[in-house]
């Protein structure tokens, strides 16, 4: 009975994570992305973002927490969340990227990592999509709620060759799903 009690414990925990992971975007590192690009490859969401950013605080509350962006993240795109001013290294297509600048005792702004500046992020929130050859796609500045991050979630995730003019009649045709209050 003992036996049949622990593993109906551990059976209800297991579906109980797995529940609780489905209730998240699943977020990776970019030197995890790089390693799935290989085994299967996606396209990849960067939300950069700063810990003092006020519209970045919302993006995570309104945004990535709604239901229908976080299944549809999770279905078509790696997503990587990524502190501007972060003071980790980290590499990316064999480059070192650093924070030369970073001050650990800092309060508030601190320096820009490299590996923002080289994605060529110069305000925040900044979404980067990129293509499954981790080729920057378009870089999407500002806050976005959930209808409008669709948008561009939607259209460079269906576009095999993302173009202004491709754009522009994807736009004047789409009609947002998800809902903003979910």
């Amino acid at each position: 009975m003992k036996k049949l009690l622990s593993l109906l414990i551990i059976v209800i925990s297991f579906s109980a994570s797995i529940f609780a992971q489905s209730d998240k975007i699943h977020w990776r590192t970019i030197e995890e992305v790089e390693a799935l690009q290989k085994k299967e490859p996606r396209k990849v969401f960067i939300d950069v973002y700063t810990t003092w950013c006020g519209p970045c605080k919302m993006m995570m509350k309104n945004t990535f927490s709604n239901k229908n962006v976080i299944k549809y993240v999770n279905a078509n795109y790696y997503a990587v969340k990524f502190d501007a001013e972060s003071g980790k290294d980290l590499i990316f297509k064999g480059n070192t990227y650093r924070n030369p600048g970073y001050n650990p005792y800092g309060r508030g702004r601190n320096s820009q990592h490299q590996f923002a500046q080289a994605l060529g992020v110069n305000s925040y929130p900044t979404v980067i999509y990129m293509d499954e050859e981790l080729n920057i796609i378009a870089p999407i500045k500002g806050y976005q709620d959930p209808a409008g991050i669709e948008l561009f979630l939607k259209y460079f995730n269906d576009t095999e060759t993302p173009s202004p003019e491709g754009f522009g009649e994807f736009q004047s045709k789409f009609k947002p799903t998800f809902n903003l209050k979910n």
